[in-house]
Protein backbone atom coordinates (compact mmCIF):
# COMPACT_ATOMS: atom_id res chain seq x y z
CA UNK A 1 0.00 0.00 0.00
CA UNK A 2 1.39 3.86 -0.78
CA UNK A 3 0.30 6.61 1.75
CA UNK A 4 1.02 10.02 0.04
CA UNK A 5 -0.03 12.98 2.96
CA UNK A 6 -2.90 15.10 1.77
CA UNK A 7 -3.55 17.78 4.19
CA UNK A 8 -2.37 19.23 7.68
CA UNK A 9 -5.34 20.88 9.73
CA UNK A 10 -4.50 23.74 11.77
CA UNK A 11 -7.01 25.68 14.00
CA UNK A 12 -5.92 29.31 14.33
CA UNK A 13 -7.47 32.04 16.31
CA UNK A 14 -8.23 34.33 12.79
CA UNK A 15 -8.27 31.57 9.60
CA UNK A 16 -8.47 34.40 7.27
CA UNK A 17 -5.59 36.46 8.39
CA UNK A 18 -3.26 32.88 8.18
CA UNK A 19 -4.62 32.34 4.79
CA UNK A 20 -3.75 35.59 3.73
CA UNK A 21 -0.55 35.73 5.09
CA UNK A 22 0.69 31.93 3.67
CA UNK A 23 -0.49 33.03 0.38
CA UNK A 24 1.11 36.60 0.61
CA UNK A 25 4.45 34.71 1.58
CA UNK A 26 3.99 31.39 -0.09
CA UNK A 27 2.24 32.45 -3.80
CA UNK A 28 -0.40 30.20 -2.83
CA UNK A 29 -3.81 30.38 -2.98
CA UNK A 30 -7.24 29.30 -1.16
CA UNK A 31 -8.54 26.20 -2.69
CA UNK A 32 -11.61 25.80 -1.14
CA UNK A 33 -13.29 27.62 2.24
CA UNK A 34 -16.57 27.47 4.18
CA UNK A 35 -18.63 25.91 7.36
CA UNK A 36 -16.95 22.91 8.66
CA UNK A 37 -17.07 20.87 12.00
CA UNK A 38 -18.31 22.48 15.00
CA UNK A 39 -19.71 25.02 13.47
CA UNK A 40 -16.56 27.06 12.56
CA UNK A 41 -14.82 27.73 9.47
CA UNK A 42 -11.90 26.61 7.41
CA UNK A 43 -9.81 27.74 3.95
CA UNK A 44 -7.57 25.73 2.49
CA UNK A 45 -4.67 27.00 1.06
CA UNK A 46 -1.80 25.73 -1.47
CA UNK A 47 0.11 25.59 -4.07
CA UNK A 48 -1.91 26.89 -7.25
CA UNK A 49 -0.27 24.42 -9.84
CA UNK A 50 -0.95 21.20 -7.45
CA UNK A 51 -4.90 21.94 -7.32
CA UNK A 52 -4.86 18.07 -6.09
CA UNK A 53 -2.10 18.35 -4.38
CA UNK A 54 -1.05 18.62 -0.52
CA UNK A 55 -2.39 21.65 1.63
CA UNK A 56 -3.31 23.52 4.63
CA UNK A 57 -6.76 23.24 5.94
CA UNK A 58 -6.96 26.42 8.84
CA UNK A 59 -9.48 26.12 10.80
CA UNK A 60 -11.29 28.47 13.00
CA UNK A 61 -13.51 27.59 15.86
CA UNK A 62 -16.33 29.55 17.33
CA UNK A 63 -15.77 29.36 20.82
CA UNK A 64 -11.84 29.23 20.59
CA UNK A 65 -9.55 28.58 23.91
CA UNK A 66 -5.56 29.58 24.39
CA UNK A 67 -3.57 26.58 24.71
CA UNK A 68 0.07 27.45 26.39
CA UNK A 69 1.97 24.44 26.46
CA UNK A 70 5.60 24.66 24.86
CA UNK A 71 5.30 22.63 21.58
CA UNK A 72 8.85 20.80 21.87
CA UNK A 73 8.11 19.37 25.13
CA UNK A 74 4.51 18.12 24.84
CA UNK A 75 3.67 14.63 24.16
CA UNK A 76 1.66 15.69 21.71
CA UNK A 77 0.80 18.36 19.07
CA UNK A 78 2.35 20.55 16.83
CA UNK A 79 6.23 21.12 16.49
CA UNK A 80 6.41 23.54 13.64
CA UNK A 81 5.75 23.27 9.96
CA UNK A 82 8.94 23.28 7.07
CA UNK A 83 7.94 25.08 4.12
CA UNK A 84 9.97 24.43 1.24
CA UNK A 85 11.36 27.50 -1.25
CA UNK A 86 13.53 28.10 -3.94
CA UNK A 87 15.22 31.45 -2.87
CA UNK A 88 15.37 32.05 1.06
CA UNK A 89 16.40 35.50 0.65
CA UNK A 90 13.34 36.47 -0.85
CA UNK A 91 10.90 34.27 1.49
CA UNK A 92 12.86 36.20 4.55
CA UNK A 93 12.07 39.66 3.02
CA UNK A 94 8.88 39.09 2.84
CA UNK A 95 8.11 37.36 6.33
CA UNK A 96 10.23 40.43 7.79
CA UNK A 97 7.81 42.96 5.20
CA UNK A 98 4.63 40.98 6.51
CA UNK A 99 5.98 41.75 10.43
CA UNK A 100 7.40 39.09 11.50
CA UNK A 101 10.93 38.19 12.95
CA UNK A 102 13.02 35.41 11.33
CA UNK A 103 15.59 33.32 13.91
CA UNK A 104 17.78 30.15 14.34
CA UNK A 105 19.13 30.95 11.22
CA UNK A 106 21.03 28.05 9.81
CA UNK A 107 23.43 26.84 6.84
CA UNK A 108 23.42 23.49 6.66
CA UNK A 109 24.35 20.13 4.49
CA UNK A 110 22.31 20.58 1.84
CA UNK A 111 20.66 24.11 1.95
CA UNK A 112 19.59 26.52 4.24
CA UNK A 113 17.16 27.82 6.87
CA UNK A 114 15.29 30.05 9.33
CA UNK A 115 12.34 30.17 11.29
CA UNK A 116 9.71 32.27 12.40
CA UNK A 117 6.39 32.76 14.61
CA UNK A 118 3.33 33.87 13.69
CA UNK A 119 0.36 35.41 16.11
CA UNK A 120 -1.10 32.03 16.75
CA UNK A 121 2.29 30.54 18.32
CA UNK A 122 3.04 28.37 14.82
CA UNK A 123 6.36 27.98 14.14
CA UNK A 124 7.61 27.67 10.42
CA UNK A 125 10.87 26.49 9.02
CA UNK A 126 11.74 28.04 5.85
CA UNK A 127 14.05 25.68 4.19
CA UNK A 128 15.67 26.04 0.76
CA UNK A 129 17.89 23.39 -0.77
CA UNK A 130 19.00 26.01 -3.44
CA UNK A 131 22.12 27.58 -2.14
Amino acid sequence: MTATLEHINLTVADNRKTADLLCMLFNWVIRWEGPSIEDGYSIHVGEPANPGGRYLAIYQSPTPREDKGARNTLTSGLNHLGILVEDIDQAERRVVAAGYKPFSHRDYEPGKRFYFMDENALEFEIISYTV
